[in-house]
């Protein structure tokens, strides 16, 4: 085995712009429910059922039988030992594995999912010209809901449908069918496999174990050419398997190698269709698409990398769900009711739209309702001065107050059964810095928001800057009580200064405030979500659901962070050629090595506060990597045009 344990436990994502996806490990153990073969958005991105879990395989030679696969069970047990002939990984531009087996043979196997359709082909070949190979794959089945557990029971249907390279099974009343084509021979030989172990779940104190239904095996004669398998929910009959398989890794290659970049791939596995438009989703494998991860995410994954179509076309759906100032925090799903438990979505709806605007002047891209637009962002500054749902309104000081007890409003929404974790009830830093940015911005077009911005400026200045700390208080005017202040040190402050078009604090509090973030909350690959030192510091996010969720913003580190903290960084230095150089030699290298890490080619959700910072949370997040290639694209080019209007910080 020539791979590092780490990089064996590094995991694989390959997605199909409809919100399903394919992933694993590199070492093909699956240690998560939501790793699967086929696992399908049935009603795009939603409606999401895993209907092939996986396989085992191996290959038959005169010498002996070498399996190429590994499973985990219960209690502790691996098997077969695949694992120690895996020689090579590489994870561009598909996972790709290469198995150096006992006799000197070597195989390579591909996986790959096919853009905008249900469809994953898994591809198996001999390498060099030795003869005598065949190969066997036994296939995992359930037909559950992705976030559930299959077991075994009487009503599953193991009776297949065979049509020459066609087999179809039905699993169960009212979920779709799985076909199945291959070039090989299916032998039906059904049997369950029990007890499967998924140690991630296990370590989140999670149910973790799994039977699987495996209804028979597909055999394939190597040395005649390459094994194909191909699994898909869609009727489509592939009548010459291999050229049209063929086909089909030719044009994939072809639309991958037109997004250029590491980066800019991993962003287009967030982009998905939603109904008649486009949407994102926040993560995989068990995040859909939500309101404030959207429009944060959007920025980086969309804009800055020149989908401007794309973008206008989110930014148009949301505008058209305002309701009372207010964005859904998470966009309905038919029949559904929308949840609009978030004070600053529809803040950085307005954010998002200032660098669409600007990017679309930049690229000369014709907006086609611009108009509807703006009416949709002095609609949100309307509804929030107006006062809206849970307390959400515009003080005397003309900074937004929001809150009441029992409800999560801002990013830092961790919440256990009634237990809120951080409730910041009142006047929370961020929301500030958004609602004022977002005046500011409505400004060029509605100039009667202009003294509201100038007013709440100067009384946010006074309001939240805390003299002996020099750094800003995290709430001001605690649970609507005025003058209670919560001094704990988080990151939200640094949006005052990085992270949006304009900075609030002047240049010398602006520098302290960058200065004691740097000291107490930057690490590799983020800022922490409190300061060590702090009451409710937590080192580490492990444990159950109530352990991990009441770390989640207690000390966890968030790598999204790090836009807006080296944005900060940058300008406090002036925003010149040699501040950006220094941020590309200090900041860039240990995101970049985390690519490689824990979701391959992707930015982890959290990781611990403590170090070595484990990731944790999902290995594939949107506004991490959205974060990243903003930093990337925007904030670090040399003729970057952050913002213009910088000589508001030295004011």
């Amino acid at each position: 085995m020539m791979l590092s344990k780490n990089k064996e436990n590094a995991e694989w994502l390959e997605t199909d712009g409809l919100g399903g996806f394919a992933s694993g490990t590199v070492s093909g153990i699956r240690s998560r429910r939501y790793h699967a073969l086929l696992l399908a958005a049935i009603n795009p991105p939603s409606g999401r059922m895993v209907l092939v879990n996986g396989f085992d395989a191996s290959v038959e030679t005169d010498s002996g039988s070498y399996p190429i696969s590994s499973q985990k069970y219960a209690p502790d047990v691996v098997h077969p030992d695949g694992i120690k002939r895996l020689e090579d990984f590489q994870s561009e531009p598909w996972p790709r594995w290469s198995f150096l087996l006992e006799d000197g043979r070597r195989i390579e196997q591909e996986i790959f999912v096919q853009h905008d359709s249900p469809v994953v082909v898994v591809f198996w070949h001999l390498i060099g010209n030795m003869n005598g190979a065949s190969l066997r794959v036994r296939p995992f089945l359930s037909g559950r809901d992705y976030h559930s557990l299959h077991h075994e029971n009487p009503d599953f249907n193991f009776e297949p449908d065979i049509n020459e390279q066609r087999v179809v099974w039905r699993p169960y009343k009212g979920v779709p069918e799985i076909n199945a084509f291959s070039n090989g021979k299916y032998f039906h030989e059904p049997s369950w496999y029990r007890n499967f172990l998924y140690t991630e779940e296990k370590s989140r104190g999670l149910d973790f174990t799994e039977d699987l239904a495996s209804p028979g095996t597909f055999q394939f004669d190597l040395t005649s050419g390459p094994a194909i398998l191909l699994f898909t929910i869609q009727s489509d009959y592939y009548r010459d398997l291999e050229s049209e398989v063929e086909e089909l890794r030719k044009q994939e290659l072809q639309r991958r190698n037109k997004l250029s970049g590491r980066l800019n791939r991993a962003a287009d596995s967030y982009i998905v269709k939603r109904q008649e438009g486009k949407t994102i989703i926040a993560g995989y494998p068990w995040f859909t698409d939500w309101g404030r991860d959207t429009l944060i995410a959007l920025r980086g994954l969309v804009i800055s990398t020149g989908r401007l179509q794309t973008a206008e076309q989110i930014l148009s759906e949301w505008a058209g769900a305002i309701s009372k100032g207010m964005l859904p925090n998470r966009f309905p799903d038919s029949g559904s009711e929308p949840e609009f438990n978030s004070v600053d979505a529809s803040l950085w709806f307005i954010i998002a739209l200032y660098d669409f605007f600007k990017a679309a002047k930049s690229r000369r891209y014709r907006i086609k309702d611009r108009k509807a637009m703006q009416l949709a962002a002095d609609a949100i500054l309307s509804g929030y001065r107006e006062g809206t749902r849970y307390q959400i309104h515009m003080d005397n000081d003309c900074l937004i107050a929001a809150g009441q007890r029992g409800v999560q409003l801002t990013w830092m929404d961790a919440k256990v059964g009634d237990w809120v974790v951080t409730p910041r009830i009142g006047k929370p830093v961020e929301i500030q810095a958004l609602w004022l940015n977002a005046l500011r911005i409505a400004s060029e077009w509605s100039p009667d928001w202009m003294p509201l911005y100038q007013q709440g400026c100067e009384n946010f200045r006074k309001r939240f800057w805390n003299p002996d700390g020099s750094y800003l208080y995290d709430v001001v005017d605690v649970d609507h009580t005025p003058g209670k202040i919560d001094s704990s040190f988080r990151p939200n402050q640094i949006f005052a200064i990085g992270g949006l078009p304009f900075p609030i604090l002047n240049s010398d509090q602006a520098r302290k405030v960058v200065e004691a973030v740097e000291s107490r909350l930057l690490t590799p690959i983020g800022l922490r979500s409190l300061a060590p030192g702090e009451s409710g510091y937590a080192p580490r996010y492990e444990g159950g659901v109530r352990e991990r969720d009441g770390a989640y913003h207690q000390g966890t580190v968030w790598p999204w962070l790090i836009g807006a903290f080296v944005e900060a960084w940058i300008r406090v230095r002036g925003n010149t050629n040699d501040a950006k150089d220094e941020a590309r030699t200090r900041f860039l290298p240990p995101l970049m090595e985390h690519l490689d890490q824990a979701g391959l080619g992707h930015v982890s959700e959290i990781a611990d506060a403590d170090s070595p910072h484990t990731p944790r949370g999902c290995p594939f997040q949107a506004w991490s990597v959205g974060e990243l290639l903003r930093l990337m694209d925007v904030l670090l080019e040399e003729n970057s045009t952050i913002e213009k209007d910088l000589k508001a910080i030295s004011k």
